[in-house]
Parts: structure tokens; C-alpha cells; sequence
């Protein structure tokens, strides 16, 4: 090549531009992902030292199922589906209020929707991207410093790199959100709930089900993906947050071991189970709720933007839609119009998803003796039903087609 072919080479082949995302789980790799595919060199810091493998069953519904066909990775996802074939409740007394398809209750499709392994989910998604993007496992960002020409980021190994644009896909307390918007109070939204999820020895019997008892305030349920281990599942309501055990694993375990203290069925044994376990996880049942997503070069992903909690059922199939529209807006755009074009084209499948966060509560969780009563009669009456078609909520967006740069 003489050196007029080199000087026009480079003044016909553009500058990738760099992008950094924090968060590795699910939103993460989505966007890095849709990111490289149009024209993006994309990094991806994890403060985790490697992917977590296993983990708790998450459900992909709606909208989401054509962001994971439009991947390639539909396929394998549908091999990894659990196939979860009953949900039994109890009363308080252990006797049985009805045995239904799980479906029933969360509004699911048999045969279309998936339910699968969090790991299972994020093992597919590091695999279609880890050829293509620059992964950097236990570290995370320390600063952003915004400027004209891009964002200084210093990273908590020592390291200073700039980009043109910072995405924080790094969930509920997300940081990225904190060093930008603030602390995570003034968009935090608490339920009135916590809850506490571990695993378990399986030595009830249980395959590919769940069980729930339900007393007023509290629910404790196991959850048998396969034979071996149950999730088991210990949610309380509390009436203030509290913060003392939010970094204290201790705590945790006392704050639930006195909620559920003189609670019966499988409690006990639950209870002891929680003393000993190493992969307690505790956290509050709440929304984040943000009047908008981004800021400058920076912009927020899945539930660091919008956590619509687990009473939806739909965190992971809006952290998938909202990496596909957020990349998606940002082919071919400036950062500033693509942003705008993101929350606009996005916010809506957003906050009605977000809306079904009471018939959750209001299924799962009564907090009073009459609230459970009406509760179990509906359970009763809905044993007779069958499945429905699916919430509208869960494909009230229709995926827009954005053009790879080729």
C-alpha cells in the first residue's frame, strides 16, 4: 500500500467508537453485544472475578423472546428450559389451596415462553460476545469524568481509559447510576417487602415444581428446578427498610429468622438451612423509577434504570428489550438524539410492565388474614381455568428493525 492508499484508507474508514459497559449479567452482554454489531468497539467491566454460573430460574416472555431469536441464541435457551409443571399453595396449616399450572398465575404461555437457569442465560449471552468484546472481570469503574470529546474513566484496579460513551448496566444499586444521578434513595421505590433466596438439599420429593405457603405478611416457598437442590425462598412484608442489614450477612439471617419464628410447614427446617448456606441472597422488594435515563454521554440499562422487581416477573425480558432499543437507537446517531430516541421509543413497555407489580403482591404475598382468605378463594376458582394467552403487557412493544453497519 503506497502511502496516498493509506492516507485514503483512513480518511474513508471511520473511528470505531469506544464504549464501556459495567455489568456483565444479563442487560450487559445484550448491549455489548448489539453494540459490536453495529460498528461499536465495546468493553465490559464485571466486578465479579467470572460469570456466575447457576443461580435462580428467570423467565423470558413476550418482546423478549425476538430479542433472543434475533441473537441466534433462542435455540439454546430452548434447551435449557426447566419446564416447571405445577404450582401448589398452602394455608398456613399446611393443608393444600390449590394445585395449578404455573402459567395460570404468571400470565406465561406453555410451549413459547421460556424459564430458565440465570446462569444458563448468561452463559449464552457471554458466548455469542466474548470473541467480539473486551470482557474485564473483577474490577469496576472509580470515576467518570465527563468532556467534550468523551469520558475519562478511572477503573478501581488503577487503570484510566477514555470512551465516547459509558452505559451502567449494573442493576438495582447500580454505582454508575449513583455517580451520576445521586444516591439511589430519591429513585428507589420500597414495596413493603424483603425477602431472602438461598439453595438448599433437596429432601422433599420435589421435581420441576413449586410450593408456596402463605400466612399473613409472610411466604415461604420451595423451588425444585431438578432433583437435587431446591430455591428455597423466604419473603417477609417489613414496614421500614432495613439498612443496618442490607451489608451484614448476619443480620439478614436474623431479621428472617425472626420473621418467620413460630411459622410452621417446612419453615423450620428452611430456617437452619438459611444459618449454614453460602449463597444467601437478601435484598428489599422495590422499583427503581427514574424521570430519565441518561446524562450527557452516559445512559442506564435494565433494572440500574427501571428494576420493575420480581413481582413482575419481567426484569430479565426488560433488560433484554431495553438493550436491543438502546443499541439500537444508537446506529448511526449521536449519542444525544439517540438517547432521547431510546427513553421515547422505550418508556412506556417500561412503566406498563412496571404496573403489574400489584397483582404480584397481591397473588403472592396477602398481608392480612381477609387479604390471604380472598386471595386462596381466587386460587380455588382459577384451578378450574385454563391457561390464558399471556399478559399484553409482556409484547406491548413491537421490536423496531435497526440497520448493523455492514
Amino acid at each position: 500500500m503506497t502511502p496516498t492508499d493509506q492516507l485514503t484508507a483512513t480518511r474513508t474508514t471511520p473511528r470505531r467508537r469506544k464504549v464501556l459497559i459495567s455489568g456483565a449479567s444479563i442487560a450487559g452482554p445484550a448491549l455489548a453485544y448489539w453494540l459490536n454489531r453495529y460498528g461499536y468497539a465495546v468493553t465490559v467491566v464485571e466486578k465479579a472475578s467470572t460469570l456466575r454460573s447457576g443461580g435462580y430460574p428467570i423467565d423470558v416472555r413476550g418482546t423478549a423472546l425476538e430479542v433472543v431469536r434475533r441473537m441466534g441464541i433462542l435455540p439454546r435457551l430452548r434447551e435449557a428450559h426447566i419446564d416447571l409443571r405445577r404450582l401448589t399453595f398452602l394455608e398456613g396449616d399446611g393443608n393444600e389451596v390449590a394445585l395449578l399450572h404455573p402459567h395460570t398465575i404468571t400470565g406465561g404461555v406453555a410451549r413459547r415462553d421460556l424459564e430458565v437457569r440465570r446462569g444458563d442465560l448468561t452463559d449464552a449471552l457471554h458466548t455469542a460476545v466474548r470473541d467480539d468484546v473486551e470482557f474485564l472481570f473483577n474490577d469496576s469503574i472509580d470515576t467518570l469524568d465527563q468532556s467534550g470529546h468523551g469520558i475519562d474513566v478511572t477503573f478501581h484496579g488503577g487503570s484510566r481509559r477514555t470512551f465516547d460513551m459509558v452505559f451502567g448496566a449494573d442493576g438495582t444499586h447500580s454505582h454508575t447510576r449513583e455517580m451520576l444521578f445521586g444516591p439511589e434513595e430519591q429513585f428507589h421505590h420500597y414495596l413493603g417487602y424483603c425477602f431472602a433466596v438461598f439453595t438448599m438439599r433437596n429432601t422433599f420429593g420435589l421435581s420441576h415444581e413449586t410450593v408456596m405457603w402463605n400466612a399473613p405478611g409472610r411466604a415461604a416457598a420451595l423451588y425444585a428446578v431438578g432433583d437435587d437442590e431446591v430455591h428455597a425462598f423466604l419473603n417477609f412484608a417489613q414496614p421500614e427498610l432495613p439498612f443496618d442489614a442490607f451489608r451484614d450477612l448476619q443480620a439478614q439471617r436474623d431479621l428472617v429468622t425472626r420473621a418467620f419464628a413460630d411459622a410452621g410447614w417446612e419453615v423450620p427446617g428452611m430456617l437452619a438451612a438459611l444459618r449454614d448456606a453460602d449463597d444467601v441472597f437478601f435484598d428489599a422488594v422495590s422499583q427503581i423509577r427514574m424521570p430519565r435515563w441518561s446524562s450527557g454521554r452516559i445512559a442506564l440499562v435494565g433494572d440500574a434504570a427501571w428494576a420493575p422487581s420480581f413481582l413482575t416477573g419481567q426484569g430479565t425480558s426488560l433488560a433484554l428489550v431495553g438493550a436491543y432499543m438502546l443499541a439500537g437507537s444508537l446506529a448511526n446517531r449521536d449519542h444525544a438524539t439517540s438517547f432521547t430516541a431510546y427513553e421515547h421509543s422505550t418508556r412506556d413497555f417500561v412503566t406498563t410492565n412496571q404496573a403489574l407489580v400489584g397483582k404480584g403482591g397481591a397473588t403472592l404475598f396477602p398481608t392480612t388474614p381477609q387479604a390471604l382468605k380472598e386471595r386462596n378463594d381466587r386460587l380455588r376458582n382459577l384451578s378450574a381455568m385454563p391457561p390464558g394467552e399471556g399478559r399484553p403487557a409482556y409484547s406491548a412493544l413491537t421490536l423496531p428493525e435497526f440497520t448493523p453497519i455492514s
